[in-house]
């Protein structure tokens, strides 16, 4: 019988570093500074180098990233921030957790990114409700950069802050600048199945704007001044643990290779797909992290599809299968123009197979063979 597939091989990626990450923790439990410990501000060089942003504020998770931006931004009742509605909840949640208001905007077909038009009737949509649009927030959704170039005109002629919501995106460029540099400020997470990730919660603010950095610095640790109990702001306990710092700082030694490697995996897969499914191409000028690697379902039953993948020992996973706009938390909340169908259509149709550093070709094979058979079984079915 043939070996399990992981959906995220991170044994995989224990095997190439176990005993350097076994060491980089030890250290931690031996000189005991586990909280804003050494090794945070070591990582937050590190990121700084590898991506080129000037200021990099560790946090606790990506959510607390979004979050402590919206905080040092003030951003408040009456607002609006035009985000998509193809997204994970966290990106829409910590505008309502500050009471403002999150207009939800459509994305592309064919990069599931932010969608111009949609975001210019998101922009009317706001002040049609007497909001104050005050920021948009774009999500470079399965490690894809969102098309930057013009939604940072838009951005500049609206007089909107960007904060672009990297979570899945780390690592990656958009022509020619690296995710981290774009925008205002960029955020992202390091939960353990991203691209970069660590051994629990972490996440970072990436910016250039040293008055935006010195007041995220404050709000990680409760608001504080130029001491401990002196608190000259609301704040939170935002802080990264220093355990996960170390951890992610022997990742991050590796991570340009395993992007390297991410990119082999995606290829062949659209090499040995794309003419028997809808496959995710990258524009030119960008490049992605793959963080998911993600066909469409279109004209097929994706349940059933899953289904015979399973039975061929294939994991799959659906990311995600309600845009914001229909789950409960959230359908209250306006929709940009006409609403969301582009949205609305690719939950129905997404499907993500196995994607990590580590999957060899033979592996693949089995996934793209399991692939086409469950295709062409659908196809005859249907033709009969």
């Amino acid at each position: 019988m043939s070996e399990p597939i992981a959906f995220i091989d991170l044994a995989a990626q224990r095997n190439r570093i176990g005993s350097a990450m076994d060491e980089a923790i030890l250290r931690v439990v031996n000189h005991g500074g586990y909280i804003m410990g050494p090794e945070v501000k070591a990582l937050e060089a590190d990121l700084s180098a590898f991506c080129g942003a000037k200021h990099v504020i560790s946090c606790a998770n990506g959510t607390d990233a979004l979050l402590m931006v919206l905080m040092a931004k003030g951003v408040k009742q009456g607002d609006a921030v035009l985000c998509p509605s193809f997204t994970f909840a966290a990106t829409a949640e910590v505008v309502a957790q500050v009471n403002a208001t999150p207009i939800f905007v459509d994305v592309q077909e064919d990069t599931f990114n932010l969608d111009m038009v949609s975001l210019e009737a998101g922009l009317k949509t706001a002040k049609k409700l007497g909001l104050n649009p005050v920021g948009v927030i774009p999500v470079d959704l399965f490690g894809l950069p969102a098309d930057y170039d013009p939604i940072e005109a838009f951005c500049k002629r609206e007089g909107l802050w960007l904060m672009c919501d990297a979570a899945q995106s780390f690592g990656a460029s958009y022509k020619g600048r690296n995710v981290g540099v774009i925008g205002d400020c960029t955020t992202t997470s390091f939960f353990p199945a991203k691209p970069l990730g660590c051994y629990g919660d972490g996440g970072a603010i990436f910016t250039n704007d040293d008055e935006l950095a010195t007041i995220l610095r404050s709000i990680r640790v409760h608001g504080q001044g130029t001491e401990k109990y002196d608190n000259v702001r609301i704040g939170m306990n935002g802080r990264l643990d220093t355990m996960q710092a170390a951890v992610l700082i022997e990742k991050l030694k590796i991570f340009a290779s395993e992007i390297e490697a991410r990119n082999r995996v995606a290829k062949y897969y659209n090499d040995n797909l794309r003419h028997v499914a809808v496959v995710p191409e990258i524009p030119e000028g960008y490049t992605s992290v793959w963080a998911q690697y993600t066909l469409r379902m279109a004209g097929f039953n994706r349940e059933q599809f899953q289904a015979d993948l399973k039975a061929a020992g294939v994991p799959t996973a659906v990311y995600y299968p309600k845009p914001l706009n229909q789950q409960t938390a959230y359908k209250g909340y306006p929709v940009a123009g006409n609403g969301v169908p582009v949205s609305e259509r690719l939950a129905a149709e997404v499907v993500s197979l196995p994607m990590h550093p580590y999957l060899t070709t033979e592996v693949q094979d089995r996934i793209i063979a399991a692939v086409k058979d469950a295709l062409v079984k659908q196809r005859k079915v249907a033709a009969e």
